[in-house]
């Protein structure tokens, strides 16, 4: 188990009783670590700066008291923004219908970067219709499995 599902396991229950949910947890650097939790609010209202204060708050808490983390650490909580990163396969049929960037550990029909709109999952495979290249401008149907996923995260749309 890596550190930040340990961390995600230590905090979750203590964020869902308050209305959060943990979208992702991230531990960066390598001299001056950064432990950054991002959430979201269960109800889907917009994070507050007072919400993150609190789940700072309860973080701390249950991190001083687990010590999951033995070197100092700056901790950040923040909200997901626009550019929602997808982390779990529930994210990926929750915002089917979205448009995304998806891009894969290992390449796929010669690319490892691919824009589409998130057709949701099927078993362990995101289905994503990819908007057409200059080559045949069709747009196809691409599965990617989860598992071979790098990083994923929604396009914002700022006229909507």
């Amino acid at each position: 188990m890596s550190i930040e599902q340990h961390i995600e396991d230590i905090i979750t229950s203590a964020l869902l009783d308050k209305g959060f949910g943990v979208v992702r947890v991230q531990l960066q650097g390598s001299k001056r670590k950064t432990l950054q939790i991002m959430i979201e609010r269960l109800d889907e209202t917009n994070i507050t700066v007072d919400d993150c204060a609190d789940v700072t708050h309860i973080a701390s808490a249950l991190l001083d008291v687990n010590d999951p983390i033995h070197e100092s650490y700056t901790l950040e909580v923040s909200s997901p923004g626009m550019d929602r990163p997808l982390v779990k396969l529930s994210d990926f049929e929750r915002f089917s219908g979205s448009a995304i960037k998806v891009e894969l550990k290992t390449p796929y029909e010669g690319s490892r970067r691919f824009q589409g709109i998130l057709q949701g999952i099927e078993k362990n495979l995101v289905k994503v219709k990819l908007i057409p290249t200059e080559k045949d401008g069709k747009f196809n149907i691409a599965e990617f499995a989860f598992s071979d996923i790098q990083k994923a995260k929604l396009i914002p749309d700022y006229k909507a």
